[in-house]
């Protein structure tokens, strides 16, 4: 996973300078950098980074806060930078949100690694999404259709694979998909019905 384009944020300019060293080493860009929760936050809703790397305990507002609100979005992966003795808090939100984290002192060694996994374990997340939004839509396409076929059955006599086969050629005979014909005999029995 190299040549990411990369935020990072952490209050100490050394420490920022030290860490940027190591990612440009490793090819990847660094595409804005931040003090503070607030300003790391602007930076990444303004660049849309591939990956936030960030201090937990930023000025302003907290690096665990900052990375809340970048997994609520899903804008991009965030790695926290703790000191041992207080990775608890993190701990304790990774059962929560996406995020991943390291420990200083940050090297090679602890750093590439977390990288590699946060950047997947977030596209495997992100995948995930898609597949239940598409499920979602099955769903409530099935539905509606389910929906309509009843009140075919109910107001036309129809069986069911005739109240299916209706539906399907009125979609043809429109050129419309059978979703949005389904609605409209839902809309115009359902209006029937409500005349009586």
């Amino acid at each position: 996973m190299y040549g990411l384009r990369i935020v990072l944020a952490d209050p100490d300019p050394v420490f920022r300078k030290h860490i940027k060293e190591k990612l440009i080493n490793a090819g990847h860009l660094i595409i804005g950098e931040a003090a503070d929760g607030r300003k790391a936050l602007q930076v990444v809703f303004n660049t849309l980074p591939d990956l936030a790397i960030m201090n937990m305990h930023l000025p302003g507002r907290s690096g665990l806060e900052v990375a809340k609100i970048i997994d609520e979005h899903r804008v991009a992966p965030v790695i926290l930078i703790t000191e041992p003795d207080k990775q608890d808090d993190i701990i304790h939100a990774l059962g929560h949100w996406n995020i991943s984290y390291i420990l200083k002192p940050v090297d090679e060694i602890n750093l590439y690694p977390a990288i590699e996994v946060c950047g997947a374990v977030f596209k495997r997340i992100r995948h995930l999404e898609e597949i239940n939004q598409k499920l979602k839509q099955i769903l409530e396409k099935r539905k509606t259709i389910d929906r309509a076929k009843g009140l075919l059955i109910e107001a036309k006599g129809m069986t069911e694979q005739q109240a299916y086969k209706y539906i399907q050629q009125v979609s043809m005979d429109k050129c419309l998909p059978v979703q949005n014909v389904a609605k409209q005999i839902i809309k115009a029995l359902e209006g029937n019905k409500a005349k009586r």
